[in-house]
């Protein structure tokens, strides 16, 4: 029977030990280095995905709703977009109450699209679902519609008194924002 001395091994070659090789270690650092590589690439790409500080500071306004007289509805910007605000009166209100959600493309009550206990105001983005382009309706003696709403020039999209689409190619209701009453005259948007 022959006995091995591990003197007698190849050159270049280590005996093998319980634990932790060169080897394996070397594998461990690379991989490590590699991942801390990595994350620091990646780092600036994921950071330049969150929103400016240009639009942090539009993320909310405040319009104050004292001027605006029922029946009249006023246009503002947020986010970069217009914004339509409408104190309907109390005729307005009733019409979009005596519509059946039957007869709706996007079937909503004037309630659900309003702050409850302030039914006299709508808030909505002043951009027509079907395209982008801004709707007439907010400025005294603008076409309103068949329904006494808004208007869209560009396709002919028509909107009730609670921006709900009537008639025309545009898929949904006016969007509206989020938004909350800080007082009875004032609304934070955002």
């Amino acid at each position: 029977m022959a006995t091995v001395d591990t003197n007698d091994q190849a050159p270049g070659t280590e005996p093998e030990e319980d634990g932790v090789r060169r080897r394996d270690f070397l594998n461990i650092a690379a991989v490590s280095v590699a991942g801390v590589g990595g994350a620091v690439v990646l780092l600036p790409l994921i950071n330049q995905m969150s929103p400016s500080a240009d639009v942090l500071a539009l993320s909310s306004i405040d319009v104050d709703l004292s001027a605006i007289e029922a029946g009249q509805a006023i246009k503002t910007t947020w986010r970069k977009q217009p914004l339509f605000v409408r104190h309907l009166t109390a005729d307005e209100i009733a019409e979009a109450d005596a519509v059946s959600l039957s007869e709706l493309r996007d079937p909503q009550t004037l309630a659900e699209r309003t702050a409850e206990g302030h039914k006299e105001w709508l808030i909505t983005l002043a951009v027509c679902t079907h395209l982008g382009c801004i709707p007439l309706g907010a400025a005294q003696g603008e076409n309103r519609g068949e329904y006494g709403g808004y208007f869209c020039p560009c396709h002919g999209s028509h909107y009730d008194t609670a921006a709900r689409i009537r008639k025309g190619p545009a898929p949904t209701n006016l969007v509206v924002p989020e938004y909350e009453f800080t007082s009875d005259t004032t609304v934070t948007i955002g």
